[in-house]
């Protein structure tokens, strides 16, 4: 519940009523929420090309870049020869273990 409770401040805080990021958190664990708030609203086991993902990232942030390259360090995402797709759950980094 603790956990819950908190998550949902971080979206009400980081995330307007339409949906877009007012910005981009600088403590690691909430932009863990954050990422992955993003990323499940991506279809799983669906693939991506950059540019794809640059126009979804878009539609809730201008800085696509950062935000992609962060689903890949993180473990959100893997990207081969600019294909992406979602890594499993157990692969992505927790904020909760934080």
């Amino acid at each position: 519940m603790v956990l819950e409770k908190y998550r949902n401040d971080v979206l009400n805080n980081f995330v307007t009523s339409e949906g877009r990021l007012k910005t981009i958190p600088s403590q690691l664990k909430k932009k863990l929420i954050i990422y992955e708030y993003l990323v499940c609203k991506l279809n799983m086991g669906e693939i991506y090309t950059e540019k794809d993902l640059n126009e979804y990232i878009q539609k809730f942030h201008f800085d696509f870049c950062t935000i992609r390259r962060e689903f890949i360090v993180n473990g959100f995402m893997s990207r081969n020869n600019g294909i992406y797709k979602i890594n499993p759950k157990e692969t992505w980094k927790r904020w909760d273990d934080l």
